[in-house]
């Protein structure tokens, strides 16, 4: 096979999220994708156990979603969404509403979930205004939180390396605690019991602004990129009271936990707490072609949405807004999702999965592991002195090793494309296991 390394130029691309330098004296290339796996410029074959970036849940090389692009980019290539439209982003939203939490039955098409996140941010003002609410314009994240890199959701995100660079960003946010407290319920199974009143954090936030200048309150129901933080028992209700309580909107960002990943289609669902907005992407095509969705309450909707109204609602879109292709990605990979039954698969394989994670206790270095459906997070220690290169050094040895996993700090994230068989989950933990027990780490 072709050395891509050696016959391209890799001086070009500026990559996202990559210590260039670092990469681009050793590049890890993958050249093809199918089922499981990928294939490296070397010909070896890697365990996927990120689903990509958090998004290939049906796995790779699907045919159905790559038939069903083809046949669209040949019929419809582009059109306007923009005082126009085309068939397929309604019939995608009308399936999408569908499987979406009772309530949430509009939806609002972006790119990606950057741009979900903020589009979810500009619905809330705009909709407190539209109530006679305009002057609740203040936001609240929480600490840790991954919102994308649009400066809304930086500013409501809470990781300091997201945040630091980029000047003051939005004014009028406040961030709630995290919810991890490794002393307290490291190596939980599933949700923590342990909640010291982080919800209620928000009650002091409302008193110290006055409900009235508040519009919505933004939080991941797992805080994926951070590195797997799960909610103790009880705290996303606990928020949901309070929001409605006081006439703030919920926006659960389920980028990450939507289509699959715990066990239900959205975490709204599995937790059984209902939000009023949800940011998706992703899953949502399988991370064929790029496009993310914003899920709307009805009243939102028809409270910004007047039947008498012959004006645009909401200055607000994108040109690739419910772009022609990517619908039809996104129908064929619900219908994959739909009869291969993925919803739910994570469900299936919980306890297996949590078993395998559970199974890395007492090995050099791990401080905590955390899961919940088919997500993990395993904790280690860090170097003295040099935070990440712990993690990353496994990342590089579990690559070696046939394995594929992130890792954000000293932490690694586990989301392995929902196809999965136990046969997969048992290759990938030897591998791990392998790794965490015999590497000699470079300090």
């Amino acid at each position: 096979m072709q050395d891509l390394a050696k016959t391209h130029n890799l001086d070009a691309f500026w990559m996202p999220f990559t210590a260039n330098s670092q990469f681009k004296q050793s590049p890890r290339m993958m050249v093809s994708a199918e089922g499981m796996y990928y294939r490296t410029e070397d010909n070896r074959k890697v365990l996927d156990g990120t689903a990509g970036l958090w998004c290939c849940n049906a796995g790779h090389g699907r045919r159905e979603i790559s038939e069903a692009v083809s046949q669209q980019i040949h019929n419809l290539d582009f059109a306007p969404t923009f005082q126009m439209g085309h068939p397929l982003p309604f019939q995608f939203a009308e399936e999408l509403a569908e499987i979406a939490p009772a309530g949430l039955g509009k939806v609002f098409f972006t790119n990606s979930g950057s741009e979900s996140v903020d589009t979810a941010l500009k619905i809330a003002l705009a909709y407190q205004r539209a109530i006679g609410q305009g002057t609740r314009t203040r936001l609240i994240g929480r600490e840790r939180g991954y919102h994308g890199v649009g400066f809304g959701g930086i500013s409501v995100g809470g990781i300091v390396n997201n945040r630091k660079t980029f000047g003051s960003l939005l004014t009028g946010v406040d961030h709630l605690p995290h919810t991890l407290s490794i002393e307290h319920s490291g190596f939980s199974r599933g949700l923590p019991d342990y909640d010291p009143g982080w919800a209620e954090s928000l009650q002091n936030i409302v008193t110290l602004h006055d409900a009235s200048n508040i519009a919505a309150v933004i939080v991941e129901p797992i805080a994926g990129s951070t590195g797997v933080i799960l909610p103790p028992k009880g705290y996303l209700k606990k928020l949901r009271e309070i929001c409605t309580q006081h006439g703030i909107l919920l926006i659960f960002d389920e980028v990450i936990t939507g289509f699959g990943r715990l066990g239900s289609p959205f975490a709204a669902q599995e937790f059984d707490v209902i939000p009023d907005i949800i940011t998706s992407a992703k899953g949502l095509t399988n991370g064929a072609i790029p496009m993310g969705a914003v899920f709307v309450r009805d009243e939102i909707y028809d409270a910004m949405v007047s039947p008498e109204s012959q004006a645009i609602e909401l200055f607000h879109g994108y040109t690739y807004s419910g772009h022609p292709v990517a619908a039809a990605a996104g129908l064929a990979t619900l219908n994959i999702y739909r009869q291969e039954s993925l919803y739910t698969r994570a469900s299936e394989l919980s306890q297996y999965w949590e078993d395998a994670v559970h199974s890395l206790k007492g090995l050099p270095h791990v401080i905590d592991l955390r899961n919940y459906g088919l997500v993990a997070g395993i904790e280690l220690s860090s170097i003295a002195g040099k935070p990440g290169s712990r993690a990353f050094q496994v990342f590089q040895a579990c690559y070696e090793k046939g394995a594929l996993i992130r890792v954000t700090g000293d932490i690694i994230a586990l989301s392995p494309p929902l196809i999965l068989e136990k046969h997969h989950i048992d290759e990938l933990f030897n591998i791990l296991s392998d790794v965490l027990s015999t590497i000699e780490y470079k300090e």
